[in-house]
Protein backbone atom coordinates (compact mmCIF):
# COMPACT_ATOMS: atom_id res chain seq x y z
CA UNK A 1 0.00 0.00 0.00
CA UNK A 2 1.53 3.47 -0.62
CA UNK A 3 1.08 6.33 1.88
CA UNK A 4 -0.99 9.14 1.09
CA UNK A 5 0.93 12.73 0.63
CA UNK A 6 -0.85 15.66 2.04
CA UNK A 7 1.44 18.28 1.09
CA UNK A 8 0.55 19.55 4.36
CA UNK A 9 3.29 20.10 6.83
CA UNK A 10 3.10 17.82 9.80
CA UNK A 11 3.24 19.80 13.29
CA UNK A 12 3.86 18.46 16.68
CA UNK A 13 3.90 20.34 19.47
CA UNK A 14 6.58 20.59 22.20
CA UNK A 15 5.13 18.20 24.40
CA UNK A 16 4.79 15.21 21.87
CA UNK A 17 8.28 15.70 20.86
CA UNK A 18 9.45 15.84 24.08
CA UNK A 19 7.87 12.44 24.39
CA UNK A 20 9.47 10.96 21.42
CA UNK A 21 12.61 11.98 22.61
CA UNK A 22 12.26 10.60 26.09
CA UNK A 23 11.28 7.07 23.75
CA UNK A 24 14.25 7.01 21.69
CA UNK A 25 16.57 8.16 24.82
CA UNK A 26 15.50 4.42 26.45
CA UNK A 27 17.56 2.77 23.96
CA UNK A 28 21.29 2.41 23.91
CA UNK A 29 23.75 5.25 22.09
CA UNK A 30 24.03 3.95 18.60
CA UNK A 31 20.46 2.07 18.59
CA UNK A 32 18.15 4.84 18.34
CA UNK A 33 16.93 3.23 15.27
CA UNK A 34 15.13 0.31 17.68
CA UNK A 35 12.64 3.52 18.72
CA UNK A 36 11.25 3.82 15.56
CA UNK A 37 7.92 1.55 16.09
CA UNK A 38 6.93 3.44 19.36
CA UNK A 39 7.53 6.38 17.89
CA UNK A 40 5.69 5.80 14.69
CA UNK A 41 2.40 5.09 17.33
CA UNK A 42 2.87 8.32 18.79
CA UNK A 43 2.88 10.08 15.48
CA UNK A 44 0.21 7.66 13.91
CA UNK A 45 -2.02 8.79 16.93
CA UNK A 46 -1.08 12.42 16.84
CA UNK A 47 -1.94 12.40 13.05
CA UNK A 48 -5.91 11.28 13.26
CA UNK A 49 -4.40 7.60 13.30
CA UNK A 50 -2.76 7.29 10.20
CA UNK A 51 0.92 8.43 8.96
CA UNK A 52 0.80 10.28 5.32
CA UNK A 53 4.18 10.69 3.99
CA UNK A 54 4.84 14.32 5.75
CA UNK A 55 4.67 12.41 9.08
CA UNK A 56 6.63 10.00 7.88
CA UNK A 57 9.44 12.09 6.74
CA UNK A 58 8.86 14.07 10.02
CA UNK A 59 10.19 10.89 12.14
CA UNK A 60 12.68 10.19 9.86
CA UNK A 61 13.95 13.79 10.04
CA UNK A 62 13.76 13.51 14.44
CA UNK A 63 15.27 10.19 14.12
CA UNK A 64 18.15 11.33 11.65
CA UNK A 65 17.00 9.09 9.76
CA UNK A 66 16.80 8.55 5.53
CA UNK A 67 12.75 8.49 5.14
CA UNK A 68 13.19 5.46 2.96
CA UNK A 69 13.71 3.64 6.19
CA UNK A 70 11.04 5.06 8.09
CA UNK A 71 8.94 4.02 4.87
CA UNK A 72 10.52 0.19 4.74
CA UNK A 73 9.26 -0.16 8.42
CA UNK A 74 5.60 1.76 8.44
CA UNK A 75 4.24 -0.56 5.23
CA UNK A 76 5.85 -3.95 6.49
CA UNK A 77 3.60 -4.05 9.91
CA UNK A 78 -0.28 -3.61 9.43
CA UNK A 79 -0.29 -1.68 12.84
CA UNK A 80 0.40 1.30 10.96
CA UNK A 81 -2.17 2.88 8.46
CA UNK A 82 -1.12 4.90 5.94
CA UNK A 83 -4.42 6.47 4.59
CA UNK A 84 -6.91 8.19 6.93
CA UNK A 85 -9.06 5.59 8.65
CA UNK A 86 -12.42 5.98 10.36
CA UNK A 87 -13.30 6.75 13.81
CA UNK A 88 -13.51 3.13 14.41
CA UNK A 89 -10.74 0.74 12.47
CA UNK A 90 -12.45 -2.84 12.15
CA UNK A 91 -8.98 -5.17 12.22
CA UNK A 92 -10.30 -8.25 11.11
CA UNK A 93 -8.25 -11.47 11.23
CA UNK A 94 -8.40 -13.92 8.09
CA UNK A 95 -5.23 -16.41 8.55
CA UNK A 96 -6.52 -19.75 8.19
CA UNK A 97 -7.48 -20.71 11.83
CA UNK A 98 -9.72 -17.42 11.62
CA UNK A 99 -11.25 -18.42 8.52
CA UNK A 100 -12.20 -21.71 9.51
CA UNK A 101 -14.08 -20.32 12.51
CA UNK A 102 -16.15 -17.97 10.11
CA UNK A 103 -13.33 -15.42 9.72
CA UNK A 104 -14.23 -14.99 6.10
CA UNK A 105 -17.99 -14.49 6.70
CA UNK A 106 -17.15 -11.64 8.93
CA UNK A 107 -15.31 -9.89 6.80
CA UNK A 108 -18.24 -10.56 3.57
CA UNK A 109 -20.93 -9.53 6.26
CA UNK A 110 -18.47 -6.24 7.18
CA UNK A 111 -18.19 -5.34 3.72
CA UNK A 112 -22.12 -6.38 3.13
CA UNK A 113 -23.55 -4.37 6.24
CA UNK A 114 -21.24 -1.35 5.85
CA UNK A 115 -21.59 -1.26 2.21
CA UNK A 116 -17.62 -1.27 2.02
CA UNK A 117 -14.85 -2.90 0.67
CA UNK A 118 -11.74 -4.24 2.85
CA UNK A 119 -9.43 -0.80 3.45
CA UNK A 120 -12.01 1.26 2.74
CA UNK A 121 -14.23 3.73 5.21
CA UNK A 122 -17.92 4.33 5.22
CA UNK A 123 -19.20 7.43 4.25
CA UNK A 124 -20.03 9.18 7.45
CA UNK A 125 -15.77 8.51 8.69
CA UNK A 126 -17.33 6.33 11.28
CA UNK A 127 -15.71 2.57 10.30
CA UNK A 128 -12.90 1.48 8.51
CA UNK A 129 -12.35 -2.04 7.26
CA UNK A 130 -9.07 -4.02 7.46
CA UNK A 131 -7.59 -7.71 7.20
CA UNK A 132 -4.75 -8.45 9.17
CA UNK A 133 -2.61 -11.34 9.76
CA UNK A 134 -2.73 -13.18 13.13
CA UNK A 135 -4.36 -11.88 16.33
CA UNK A 136 -3.47 -14.51 18.53
CA UNK A 137 -6.61 -15.17 19.68
CA UNK A 138 -7.88 -18.69 17.33
CA UNK A 139 -9.71 -19.83 19.96
CA UNK A 140 -11.84 -17.05 19.70
CA UNK A 141 -12.99 -16.93 16.72
CA UNK A 142 -14.23 -14.76 14.36
CA UNK A 143 -12.71 -11.74 16.48
CA UNK A 144 -11.88 -8.57 15.78
CA UNK A 145 -10.08 -5.72 16.86
CA UNK A 146 -10.94 -2.16 17.57
CA UNK A 147 -8.48 0.17 19.07
CA UNK A 148 -6.99 -1.64 22.01
CA UNK A 149 -9.98 -4.21 22.26
CA UNK A 150 -10.74 -7.60 21.24
CA UNK A 151 -14.36 -8.43 20.57
CA UNK A 152 -14.69 -12.45 19.86
CA UNK A 153 -17.16 -15.29 19.19
CA UNK A 154 -18.83 -12.70 16.22
CA UNK A 155 -20.17 -15.68 14.67
CA UNK A 156 -24.24 -14.13 14.28
CA UNK A 157 -25.33 -11.30 12.36
CA UNK A 158 -27.07 -10.21 15.60
CA UNK A 159 -23.67 -9.87 17.37
CA UNK A 160 -21.91 -7.94 15.08
CA UNK A 161 -25.20 -5.81 14.53
CA UNK A 162 -25.17 -4.90 18.23
CA UNK A 163 -21.51 -4.33 18.31
CA UNK A 164 -21.90 -1.93 15.20
CA UNK A 165 -24.85 -0.22 16.68
CA UNK A 166 -22.86 0.27 19.95
CA UNK A 167 -20.36 1.84 17.66
CA UNK A 168 -22.39 3.82 16.10
CA UNK A 169 -23.83 5.20 19.47
CA UNK A 170 -20.23 6.15 20.88
CA UNK A 171 -19.02 7.80 17.18
CA UNK A 172 -21.84 9.90 17.34
CA UNK A 173 -21.88 11.11 21.11
CA UNK A 174 -17.97 11.52 20.78
CA UNK A 175 -17.52 9.55 24.32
Amino acid sequence: MLAVKTNKPIILTEEIQNKIREVIEQYPEGKSKSALLPVLHIVQDENAGWLSVEAMDKVAELMKLRPIEVYEVATFYSMYNLKPVGRFLLEVCHTGPCAIRKGEWLIDYLKKKLRINVGETTADGLFTLKTVECLGACGYAPMMQVGEYYYEFLETPEKVDKLLDDFRMKGFNKN
